[in-house]
């Protein structure tokens, strides 16, 4: 018969009898199948069309000729004819063992056909689409058996499919992952085939998910948007149209992302079944009436579905906007747009006010139900109450909700209870004093009951039992959903939960999810009490009072912090975070200044322990095998929320550093975790390198060189001095350093204050600790240059000379002659400075002689005005103590080599009173000066200083008794030679600067033994306004530029 033979033997059977009798497993028939039809898959096809005929009660059979030269319409048509509907009976209703079973196999063929072909089959755009275009048109016959059975089958089709796609979207997700953590590996780790071949895999994922909506959406369109436009007002045609809806969605709740899908979904059918969506009434009827004869009553993971379908459907026709990420943002509506806003928002108030409170009663126990419920006042318009005359709705209503409350302990549904309070106790409408009442009578009773409990739970001598704290905990919880979204202070929370937090301190038995409910109720009493004081206005003693609360719960926080219960612990931290962002510095914005007393800054210890928490339960290692098997995806889903559990807490403790709350060092322990745990959270810890760096450069880029001295102080903790450099841990810290020096950008004149103070902190580590065996070895920590000269492409050239100098001032004659493997890192450090910075001046910096150069005048040139320079502009490397330890020797080559200078100047080392010369008779005039009156000083950020004059005069005394007289001449003529607006001398003078010409170390000597390091501060725009830096003269340390009229000519 149609190419199959009738034999004794089950396996040749058409599909049909096979599914009839039962006997096979049904894996087993779906793989014979497949196999058929991967050896002809027209016969196979053939067999899979007469299968649904046949379910129908057709006794007609399509044959190979049919199918070949007809349409499905003309196939459809032609079993019409065949068809006997003088019963009425056909398979799917026939009563009877057998045909009851016969339409569980028929479901369950569908559903393993599917999943046997997800791989291939699906997707070879022939089985599908012969499918789905043969139950399209059978759904649209006449005849009933046709229309009842592939409608089943379409809805059953879809389920399918709707798991094909979510296993689809979770390889996707693996992939992904597979492929980011692949792609953060370093470059000599990282395999660029696996990456071709994971965006490859993707690739063909993406295309798969494509695929599989396409046919959803026709199967959807199809069958039943279709079948809904023709019998409107059938209920049977609700019932599939429901049934299509609730079991895609159940397939989802099975993968617990129901209430993640279900709003896209509705938003995706929103513009092609508008009338179908909004049928409220026809879900009301569902959810409320008894199915009528011959039909089924829904099941109740349908009728979650369903609830969570209408709740979204509502929600879109009241707001009139899609879910997050589906829109461009919000729109103005039109005023068609806005009239049938309104008239949803009527007709689901006027439905919904009567049939809510039915519904509630009805599913008072279930909670997931009740919360999605119990939303839906929150789009009402509650003036229909009063105008509609529904008040006695409104207390059915309330009676519902207080019945809820005292029913449940579930933290969703005590929320929904308390937000559908919030919703319906507005004081715009009639209707608040009656809402207002019950809430305050329901508080009061749960307020007058904790108070009781806790007396007896706290009660000296006794041992509480189990029932005691269950009845405490589910009171508590009540208590604290509440308090979220309401102001229960006149009902004074704070000592009863101070109370029993104390109790839990001094005890240290008290059950954990009592703790955590106490902090969270008394975190709600501080912040209505902030609340209140803020929007009006409040006595000093309303103040005193939230201060000593507000500080006495941080220690009762501080306390649980060290609590052995991780739970309680990460409760403790959150709520700390929480109360110190709301209590810092920011609280007086916006003209707030009554609240100065208000202001807490956690002390070291504090810091300390919230710094502790985050390195003790965020920077932990897990298992982060991406491959995990189908068996074990709740695992990862588990693996996933702790991950976001933990990210959450990073990110509290890190808006704690960009808020100035903590110190900013504290970031050190964070940032030194960046390449570790980039792939967990380096968004975050980058993010909040740029939030620090933008507040302070300085401050940044010492922490960021503070976290690697960490690293390289915990390497050699591990491995000793003798490490090898060679070792994947040194490397790693040296890779951290490279990344840390590539988020400074490529705006050098921005950074190079923040950069310079880094090589400075970095050179002060390096040489820190003394070799115990000599100076003959280097200092224990020199390694640690190898590390610093990441950082050193970041200075701009003359800023090099500077670090140069700075790092000779810790180097002896010896070190500079090493040449052992050991001293690399020196030698290496070195290059990286005097890179691109081989010139004149560097050969000063060097200590070497210049004896036989010249120095040759040109005239002045006046000012373009194309150039900006700055008036006494130094680079510091002096700390605010202005030691001579950190002092940065700046640019000490100004002092004997001039260079870019518009008029050259020489030092002479016995000027002791320099004669000033008045602007007019000098070149100072072309430069603005600096007076004064003009002098603000600036934090370290931007410290610029004028040592030049010091330094000389101190030099000078220093070198009075090396100076001949000879230089009394060569000054006078010198100076008349300036005044006269001549050069300063022939081609063939030669200046006498051997005394100079000394060695740096020498100079360094002599300057840290007679200066004064007093600094002058100058004033100039913060570093970050600095826009005209860009235009600034290419030496940006030109000695011209750091004149001052109390020095004159230098």
């Amino acid at each position: 018969m149609n190419g199959h033979h009738q034999q004794n033997g089950v396996e040749n059977m058409m599909l049909f009898e096979v599914v009839k009798m039962g006997k096979s497993a049904m894996q087993s028939v779906v793989d014979d199948w497949i196999e058929s039809y991967k050896h002809d898959r027209d016969i196979a096809l053939l067999d899979l069309i007469n299968f649904f005929i046949q379910c129908s009660g057709c006794k007609g059979v399509v044959t190979a000729e049919m199918f070949r030269h007809m349409q499905n319409s003309e196939i459809i048509r032609k079993m019409t004819e065949e068809f006997d509907e003088d019963s009425g009976d056909y398979p799917l209703t026939m009563a009877g063992p057998q045909w009851k079973k016969f339409k569980s196999s028929f479901c369950e063929f569908i559903g393993v056909l599917v999943r046997q072909c997800q791989y291939s089959i699906i997707y070879d755009e022939y089985m599908m689409d012969t499918v789905i275009s043969l139950l399209t048109g059978l759904s649209d016959s006449q005849v009933r058996a046709f229309r009842h059975t592939s409608t089943l089958a379409a809805m059953k089709l879809m389920t399918a499919l709707v798991n094909v796609a979510l296993n689809l979207s979770i390889n996707m997700d693996n992939t992904q992952r597979q492929y980011e953590a692949e792609r953060n590996k370093m470059i000599g780790k990282r395999a660029n085939e696996r990456l071709e071949l994971l965006l490859q895999k993707r690739k063909e994922l993406q295309e798969n998910q494509d695929e599989i909506e396409n046919m959803m959406n026709a199967i959807f369109k199809g069958v039943f948007v279709h079948r809904y436009r023709k019998i409107h007002s059938s209920i049977e045609g609700h019932l599939g149209w429901f049934h299509s809806l609730a079991i895609v969605n159940c397939a989802a709740m099975n993968n617990d992302v129901l209430h993640e899908h279900a709003a896209y979904l509705v938003d995706s059918m929103w513009d092609c079944a508008t009338e179908l969506l909004k049928d409220w009434e026809c879900m009301n009827s569902l959810l409320l009436e008894e199915p009528l004869s011959g039909e089924e009553a829904l099941t109740d993971r349908q009728e979650s579905a369903l609830i969570e379908i209408m709740l979204c459907t509502i929600r879109q026709a009241a707001e009139c906007h899609p879910p997050v990420g589906r829109g461009t943002g919000k729109r103005v509506l039109t005023a068609k747009e806005k009239k049938t806003q309104l008239d949803d928002r009527t007709k689901i108030t006027e439905l919904f006010a009567v049939a809510l409170p039915q519904l509630l009663a009805k599913y008072s126990v279930d909670a997931e139900k009740v919360t999605n419920l119990l939303q839906l006042p929150q789009y009402f318009d509650l003036e229909i109450y009063t105008t509609g005359r529904l008040e006695k709705h409104l207390d059915a209503l309330l009676r519902q909700i207080r019945n809820i409350v005292e029913k449940h302990t579930d933290t969703d549904v005590l929320e929904a209870c308390s937000k559908t309070y919030h919703a319906l106790c507005n004081e715009e409408f009639t209707i608040f004093n009656r809402v207002d009442i019950s809430r305050s009578q329901l508080i009061d009773e749960l307020a007058d009951k904790f108070n009781r409990l806790l007396e007896d739970f706290l009660q000296e001598g006794e041992e509480p039992d189990e029932d005691d704290a269950y009845q405490v905990l589910s009171t508590l919880k009540r208590i604290t959903a509440f308090h979220n979204a309401h102001d229960l202070s006149k009902w004074d929370l704070f000592a009863c939960n101070y109370k029993l937090l104390k109790t839990g301190i001094e005890n240290g038995d008290m059950p954990e999810q009592i703790v955590i409910h106490a902090l969270q109720c008394t975190h709600y009493v501080i912040l209505w009490q902030l609340a209140k004081i803020t929007e009006s206005s409040s006595t000093k003693e309303d103040l005193l009072r939230l201060k000593k609360q507000m500080r006495v719960f941080c220690q009762i926080c501080q306390h649980y912090l060290t609590n052995v219960n991780t739970t309680v612990k990460e409760q403790a931290f959150t709520i700390l975070c929480d109360i110190l962002m709301i209590f810092s510095h920011q609280i007086m914005s916006g003209g707030r200044d009554m609240l100065e007393p208000l202001v807490y800054t956690p002390d070291s210890s504090l810091q300390s322990e919230l710094l502790s928490f985050i390195l003790d339960h965020v920077f932990i290692e897990q298992d982060d095998d991406n491959n995990s098997a189908d068996g074990q995806q709740e695992d990862e889903a588990s693996k996933i929320e702790a991950l976001h559990k933990r990210r959450n807490l990073l990110a509290a403790f890190c808006k704690l550093i960009v808020y100035t709350v903590v110190e900013m060092n504290t970031a050190a322990d964070i940032f030194k975790q960046y390449m570790k745990y980039y792939n967990d959270y380096g968004d975050i810890i980058k993010e909040t390198m740029s939030k620090t760096r933008q507040i302070d450069k300085i401050q940044c880029a010492k922490t960021l060189i503070l976290s690697l001295q960490q690293l390289f102080n915990e390497m050699i903790q591990e491995n000793g001095y003798n490490f090898d450099r060679s070792s994947s841990t040194f490397s790693g810290i040296k890779e951290l350093a490279r990344r840390f020096a590539l988020t400074f950008g490529l705006d050098q004149l921005k950074t190079r204050e923040a950069i310079a103070m880094l090589h400075k902190d970095g050179i002060e580590f390096a040489f820190k600790e003394p070799n115990p065996q000599g100076e003959s070895h280097p200092p224990l920590n020199l390694a640690f240059l190898d590390i610093l000269s990441e950082f050193s492409s970041k200075l701009l050239r003359q800023d090099k000379r500077t670090v140069y100098v700075y790092l000779e001032k810790f180097m002896t004659f010896q070190m500079s002659l090493r040449r052992e493997d050991v001293w690399l890192p020196l030698m290496s450090y070195r290059n990286s400075l005097l890179a691109g910075g081989d010139d004149d001046t560097m050969s000063v910096i060097s200590g070497i002689s210049s004896r036989g150069s010249t120095v040759r005048s040109k005239k002045s040139k006046p000012s373009t005005g194309k150039r900006k320079v700055v008036e006494g502009m130094q680079l510091s490397l002096t700390e605010e103590s202005s030691s001579s330890d950190s002092m940065w020797l700046s640019r000490e080559q100004t002092l004997h080599t001039p260079v870019m200078m518009q008029t050259p100047q020489l030092t002479s080392t016995i000027m002791r009173e320099p004669k000033r010369l008045r602007p007019e008779d000098s070149f100072m005039s072309v430069y603005p000066m600096q007076t004064e009156h003009h002098q603000t000083p600036l934090d370290y950020n931007t410290q610029v200083t004028w040592m030049l004059a010091q330094r000389q005069q101190e030099e000078a005394r220093q070198q009075q008794e090396r100076a001949a007289m000879s230089y009394v001449k060569l000054r006078t003529n010198l100076q008349h030679a300036i005044r006269r607006g001549t050069s300063l001398m022939e081609d063939d003078e030669e200046p006498i600067v051997e005394d100079v010409m000394m060695s740096s170390e020498g100079r360094i000597e002599d300057l840290n033994e007679g200066m004064d390091f007093d600094t002058m501060d100058i004033d100039l725009p913060p570093s970050k306004n600095r826009r005209e830096r860009t235009e600034l003269k290419p030496d940006f340390f030109d000695p011209a530029s750091i004149m001052d009229e109390s020095v004159g000519l230098i």
